[in-house]
């Protein structure tokens, strides 16, 4: 059950009205790695943990934080665009607010849908989509994709500090990349425990059967590109993090195998085959006839 207190976890005013930049605050709102996905993540986590204890506990707590840092931004955005200046000067344009908006560089369906309010999408228009959470039951693997979108959310709110000189838009953005530097960190020991405790280890999923896999492959760096660099690089030679091997270097990949012969789809796809039309027309007639799938 959740409960929503009108208070924000920090001040999310700006100092004047900039309808342009709150279309590109919507990248961190609404995009691939913005609070909406964070949020979402994190909650279906903690919805789909099959442990009780302090890993769920984690996930739920800042699931939570995170929806509050949606509602920050979502009012950051309102507020940016409450009379915001259209930008463009012509007459003609002003007096189509719609025109207006595209040419001065705003999300035009802040002002026909949203009616001046924050929207679940990118900075380009793109609808938030549940396709960019990662929920997979694999506490480690998830840990490690958390890691990987608060470094990705942290470099862009970075990013877009410095597209902006308004105080108060800097002083909010300046809160969620040190709460996103906490969730790295979080996350990056929240994985380091669940492996020193033995609850996951890497490789994920280290419970597939050790006999099912070509465990000489496991430790191998296989150079595909001409350049030769990466055989430098601690991922070549040496111990593997996991401890379970040592890496080796191939120059090149060792010899294929052969490719197989072409499919033969089923008649009625319609696919192109070596077949004549004639044998295709027969062979799908004949399928159908039988009620062959």
């Amino acid at each position: 059950m959740f409960f929503h207190k009108q208070e924000l976890q920090h001040q999310a005013k700006p100092d004047a009205p900039d309808a342009v930049y709150a279309r590109k605050l919507q990248e961190v709102l609404g995009g691939q790695y913005g609070e909406i996905t964070v949020a979402m993540q994190y909650g279906f986590q903690a919805w789909n943990t099959h442990i009780p204890g302090k890993y769920r506990d984690l996930l739920y707590g800042i699931a939570t934080e995170e929806f509050g840092h949606v509602e920050m931004l979502a009012i950051m955005i309102a507020q940016l665009l409450e009379k915001a200046p259209i930008g463009a000067t012509d007459d003609a344009v002003q007096a189509d607010p719609a025109i207006a908006a595209v040419i001065g560089g705003m999300d035009v369906q802040h002002a026909i849908v949203a009616g001046a309010g924050a929207r679940a999408v990118d900075s380009n228009g793109n609808p938030w989509q549940g396709s960019y959470i990662t929920a997979s039951g694999n506490l480690l693997a998830d840990f490690t994709a958390n890691a990987n979108a608060e470094l990705q959310g942290r470099l862009q709110v970075a990013r877009l500090w410095h597209m902006t000189s308004d105080k108060g838009v800097r002083d909010m953005l300046s809160f969620l990349i040190e709460r996103d530097t906490m969730h790295q960190r979080q996350w990056t020991a929240a994985a380091a425990e669940l492996q020193a405790e033995g609850i996951e280890l890497m490789p994920v999923p280290h419970k597939f059967p050790r006999d099912k896999r070509y465990t000489d492959t496991a430790t191998q760096y296989i150079n595909f590109s001409d350049g030769a660099s990466a055989a430098e690089g601690s991922w070549a030679k040496g111990p593997t993090p996991d401890g379970e091997g040592e890496f080796t270097y191939l120059p090149e990949p060792n010899p294929g195998v052969p490719m197989p012969a072409p499919t033969t789809p089923d008649p009625r796809l319609y696919g192109t085959d070596a077949k004549s039309n004639r044998v295709e027309k027969v062979s799908a007639t004949i399928k159908d006839a039988l009620h062959k799938g």
